[in-house]
């Protein structure tokens, strides 16, 4: 390492220490935020080190970021992207790949999914051709069950695609036994709920694919960025493809003829010789990340660990604080599972003397940020009210969602005088109506 940039490093940990917030938490007039990035020293001098190198595309940094994280989820390969919604785009589209042959997945089929969740769920069902077919949840865990995703596979069913509400898991290992008997793909939105367990098994282990954002509202940041990740290695070539323009070559950028054959292949209708890096196997798209964002997820990475243990601290804390507060339903975790929280959900009753509305609106006036179920009952949206899709039973649980139901954070940079003025907040506003 040169002087100049030792240097450039020692004063970027000064500069973090110069500026490090430090003043305290005054209730009613500090921000209670429902989610965000928790940042340290380590990150500034990781973004900065990876500046200086001036290595603006993806690159080591991003090859490393995805072995270890592949490692630390226990899966063999994991594939960045540019945003968790990228990340769900590919893991789906993948799935219509010509190279999957009669097992591929064509305009028409089925893919099982709640109603009552983030779009970037549903959304690539839609855009590859696919009809959703929604189905209800249990409030409390915010999750379907096994059974109403088995009511709801029919002739055309072909793939499950289902989130772990705020963190807390779905029922993973039934669901995933259900798809192998019904021949049936499963891919898990894992974006809110990295380090969750299932009876004993991390959550994104249990499908075909699973899918990660590192937006800051999550576990871990690089700002914006996703993640693919599979065991199964023929899938892994798909997504690479579909995230690269659809290119055939596995080449990194930079790097040419890693296979010895670069002017050997005839693909396709080509001449024999034709350059294997302009060769393209996939109507693909460009949704690579950059080794900057890899440079600031491997810093996060190592807190991983810390992160989670906050995060069920801090619900932990709140769900004890508001215990036996009347008219409202807490969440409970899923039976048989631990989750890594990623936020507090909270339903009001129908019968309170009170509204949603008006506890949110005491709650924000106090500094305390609060969010709603992500969409709630999707259906009910102006852009999918023209949408194709199947709808099995009611769905009066995604309903009371929509009317009744908001959350508030349990992420690291909360403290406990933070969630102490949340329970308190709560449970003031729930006495002088009661």
């Amino acid at each position: 390492m040169t002087d100049h940039r030792a240097l450039i490093l020692d004063e970027t940990r000064k500069y973090h220490q110069d500026t490090a917030e430090g003043a305290g938490f005054t209730p009613g007039v500090s921000e209670i935020w429902p989610s965000g990035a928790v940042l340290d020293e380590s990150d500034r001098v990781s973004l900065v080190e990876a500046a200086l190198e001036m290595r603006i595309a993806a690159g080591a940094r991003t090859r490393k970021f995805e072995s270890r994280f592949a490692r630390a989820l226990g899966l063999r390969k994991a594939l960045l992207t540019n945003s968790g919604s990228s990340a769900n785009l590919l893991a789906l589209t993948a799935l219509t790949s010509h190279r999957l042959q009669e097992a591929r997945l064509r305009p028409g089929d089925e893919v099982v999914t709640v109603a009552a969740g983030f779009p970037t769920t549903v959304n690539p069902i839609l855009q590859n051709g696919l009809l959703p077919v929604f189905v209800d949840i249990e409030l409390g865990t915010y999750n379907t069950t096994a059974r109403r995703v088995e009511e709801a596979i029919g002739p055309r069913t072909r793939a499950i695609m289902l989130a772990h509400a705020l963190g807390n898991p779905f029922e993973a290992e039934e669901i995933a036994q259900l798809a192998r008997e019904k021949g049936l793909y499963l891919i898990e939105d894992n974006c809110d709920a990295v380090g969750s367990t299932y009876h004993g098994s991390l959550t994104g282990t249990f499908g075909d694919l699973a899918t990660v954002s590192f937006y800051p509202a999550h576990h871990l940041t690089m700002g914006e960025g996703g993640c693919v990740l599979t065991s199964r290695l023929p899938l892994a070539t798909i997504v690479e493809s579909l995230r690269d323009w659809g290119r055939d070559c596995w080449c990194a950028p930079g790097e040419s003829n890693k296979c010895r054959k670069r002017f050997s292949y005839q693909l396709g209708s080509l001449p024999e010789g034709y350059d294997h890096k302009y060769v393209f196997s996939h109507v693909g798209y460009n949704l690579k990340a950059t080794d900057l964002q890899a440079a600031l997820g491997l810093t996060q990475l190592d807190k991983l660990d810390d992160f989670i243990a906050a995060r069920k601290h801090n619900w932990r804390r709140l769900r004890e604080g508001l215990d036996g507060v009347p008219h409202l339903l807490l969440p409970r975790a899923t039976p048989g599972s631990d989750p890594s929280w990623f936020g507090f959900a909270l339903t009001v009753e129908p019968d309170a003397p009170f509204s949603r509305a008006a506890l949110v609106d005491h709650l924000e006036q106090r500094r305390i940020g609060t969010r709603r179920l992500f969409a709630g009952n999707l259906t009910r949206h102006p852009a999918y009210l023209d949408q194709p899709h199947r709808v099995v039973g009611d769905l009066a649980n995604s309903d009371i969602v929509t009317d009744q139901t908001f959350w508030v954070g349990v992420y690291p940079a909360l403290t406990d005088e933070m969630t102490d003025y949340v329970v308190g907040s709560v449970r003031a506003f729930v006495e002088a109506r009661v």
